[in-house]
């Protein structure tokens, strides 16, 4: 199995809303804001190539598509995507594989800069639809939920047509414990409630996904929240177990949102702080 770093469409968004109650004098030295108080973020994703599955090999896993390219070009605007192309398709072709290739994709949650990137490039006159026409499209149970009910303080944040196309796809698992029908004992699943309800995280080949628990090297901090965040306090407490455990088991920690580093491991002061080590810029198939 090879893993590598995949970058989907980036984004520029408030600061301000990224860092939460984090004072702009602190969190400006981390990462610089433009002119309009927006700063850098990748929506990078996690390629595992070569998996074997219930003693299947060459399977395909993806992990997360970023928010890909499916906005009109006024929306792409107001929410800060960069580019107008679906980027991670190009990131596909670059590791010899296309959309086509992948077996399974593996979502944390379906909030857009998460999960667009199932969905084409847009197009005028043409209704969305769903790319990676072979994949299983693994989500978690309770987060499904969240998707089927959304809150008022996120419904924004979700695509109104994807729950629907993903359950005419029949290729929908919804998944409740560590392990799924579709990826078997090669990707363990823990869960996060504190920014959305039902966060999956996924762990593979000694590298977990931390999605939005844990954005990138900043919020490692963990003071350090995102103004997005559905419950700060109780996110703050499912980091620091998440984070002792992979300090324990030596899992590095894999980021979708940095827009400068892909993986670290994790580190703990002698006043209990934590931060990084051994940061990666990308993954190109070994952690090495």
């Amino acid at each position: 199995m090879e893993l590598f770093s995949l970058l989907g469409n980036s984004q520029r968004l408030d600061g301000g809303a990224m860092f939460g109650n984090a004072p702009k004098a602190m969190w400006s030295r981390w990462i610089a804001p433009d002119e309009q108080n927006r700063i850098p973020l990748a929506c990078r994703c996690l390629l595992a190539k070569g998996v074997t599955v219930d003693g299947v090999p060459g399977r395909n896993v993806l992990f997360e598509t970023g928010i890909g390219a499916f906005f009109e070009p006024s929306l792409r605007e107001r929410y800060g995507v960069v580019e107008d192309r679906h980027v991670l398709l190009d990131s596909l072709a670059a590791a010899g594989l296309s959309h086509e290739d992948i077996h399974a994709v593996v979502l944390s949650h379906l909030h857009f800069d998460h999960a667009g990137g199932l969905l084409a490039a847009w197009q005028e006159g043409q209704p969305p639809y769903l790319l990676f026409p072979n994949a299983t499209f693994v989500v978690g149970a309770a987060h499904w939920q969240r998707v089927l009910k959304p809150h008022p303080r996120d419904r924004a944040s979700f695509i109104p047509e994807l729950a629907q196309l993903l359950v005419d796809s029949g290729r929908l698992e919804l998944v409740e414990g560590e392990r799924s029908k579709a990826l078997g004992d090669a990707v363990r699943f823990s869960y996060s409630d504190g920014h959305t309800p039902g966060l999956m995280l996924a762990e593979v080949g000694g590298v977990v996904f931390c999605a939005d628990l844990i954005p990138g090297r900043s919020w490692v901090h963990l003071p350090i929240t995102m103004g997005y965040d559905r419950y700060p306090e109780k996110l703050i407490e499912e980091k620091r177990s998440f984070l002792d455990d992979k300090l324990a088991r030596d899992v590095r920690l894999f980021f979708t949102h940095d827009h400068a580093c892909a993986v670290a491991r994790v580190q703990r002061d002698e006043r209990g702080r934590y931060g990084c080590a051994d940061e990666m810029a990308e993954l190109r198939g070994s952690l090495a």
